[in-house]
């Protein structure tokens, strides 16, 4: 289960990154409504990673949450927000992910 809530904490993580771009694209009151959802975002992944960190080895927890964010912040990038498609950015992107999968994998 801590599992599951740590792959959520990762998504929200993706989400207050996310925020942080619309923001930086936005100006007047509708910048501050996406930093404040900014704010809500990172205040729910920080309690959820708190939360998986009780049962799972804090080392690996924090490099799966980050590699979640890391991985999920560089797609909406490319998806949302023009951020340039490379086949070397596709290439670490891709080793990632498998460094993340490895991590689990390994982990007890």
């Amino acid at each position: 289960m801590n599992w599951i809530i740590l792959i959520i904490a990762g998504l929200f993580e993706v989400a207050f990154a996310s925020c942080l771009g619309k923001a930086k694209e936005t100006s007047g009151s509708e910048m501050y409504y996406w930093y404040a959802g900014f704010l809500v975002t990172m205040t729910i992944s920080m309690l959820l990673l708190i939360k998986a960190t009780q049962t799972l080895p804090i080392g690996t927890a924090y490099a799966v949450w980050t590699g979640i964010g890391a991985v999920g912040t560089a797609l909406m990038g490319m998806f949302f927000f023009k951020d340039p498609v490379s086949f070397w950015r596709i290439f670490f992107i891709v080793t990632l992910i498998g460094s993340v999968v490895g991590l689990k994998s390994v982990s007890h």
